[in-house]
């Protein structure tokens, strides 16, 4: 007789704990055992078994089922929308970088947070473009060149010098000079697809990018390729080789940054390699 244990053909699931559902019922739950009735303005009351308020309390205050808010700190996989999560956040007093977490841990954005789309730039981070001795640029959320510094100006010829398109993606598909300057364009060139696609999914459906999206796709064959391939991956650094028309072969060593609180924006550092 053959155990399960001794099975080899069977895969057991991954613990609860594992999933991210659990991670986030953890987490409510012991923000929950932390808090006081009398925080919240509930007497204590007598016989009180479990640290911190009950659940019932907590749906009570955040006006939805016992049922339901039972489910979501056991970790199962319910469905758990911005608002409920919000009026959670209220119910627990959590702080803003405990709220913060609460959202990413739900993969949800949270809906007090103001669209980063919406905010300008900041002018600390614009301001140290000029200060990097290395060709140095800065992207908003689409891939605009938002500031850039001589360096990387004199670098990219037909996208970060005279008067051009400012976006990565317009410049690397729809102009010519991009694919004589970088070198094995078409791996770098799908490499880009692959990671825009994941730096854009929670603004995929977005106006602007949208607009980016199907503008490629219908000017340029090789964007609408990349696209439907479905690929994805996180933006890497690693070496960039230029053949450039001034200086001839170039190789650089990129480094991306993304400022805290503003993760739509990317510093972009090209460090010469020795």
């Amino acid at each position: 007789m053959i155990t399960p244990s001794t099975e080899k053909n069977e895969t057991a699931p991954p613990p609860l704990d594992a999933t991210p559902a659990r991670a986030l019922g953890d987490f409510i739950r012991a923000h929950r055992e932390r808090l006081s009735p009398l925080a919240v303005g509930l007497p204590p009351g007598p016989r009180r078994r479990t640290p911190g308020l009950r659940r019932e309390e907590v749906a009570q205050l955040c006006g939805v089922s016992p049922t339901w808010y039972t489910w979501i700190e056991q970790g199962r996989p319910v469905s758990a929308s911005a608002d409920a999560l919000a009026r959670i956040a209220v119910a627990l007093q959590l702080s803003r970088a405990e709220r913060a977490y609460l959202f990413e841990l739900a993969a949800q954005r949270d809906p007090a947070e103001p669209d980063p789309a919406a905010q300008d730039a900041p002018a600390a981070l614009l301001q140290t473009v000029a200060l990097i001795g290395a060709p140095a640029y800065v992207l908003d959320r689409q891939w605009n060149a938002l500031r850039w510094n001589p360096q990387a100006a004199d670098l990219f010829v037909g996208w970060l010098d005279g008067e051009n398109d400012r976006n990565l993606l317009t410049y690397m598909f729809t102009m010519p000079r991009a694919q004589e300057l970088v070198v094995d364009w078409e791996t770098r060139a799908r490499r880009l697809v692959a990671e825009f696609r994941a730096d854009s999914i929670r603004h995929l459906n977005d106006a602007p990018t949208r607009a980016l999206i199907d503008g490629l796709s219908s000017a340029s064959d090789a964007f609408a390729r990349f696209w439907a391939s479905q690929d994805v991956g996180e933006r890497e650094g690693g070496e960039r080789a230029f053949n450039h028309p001034a200086h001839g072969r170039l190789v650089y060593h990129q480094i991306t940054f993304k400022p805290a609180h503003r993760e739509d924006l990317k510093l972009v550092i090209l460090v010469g390699s020795e």
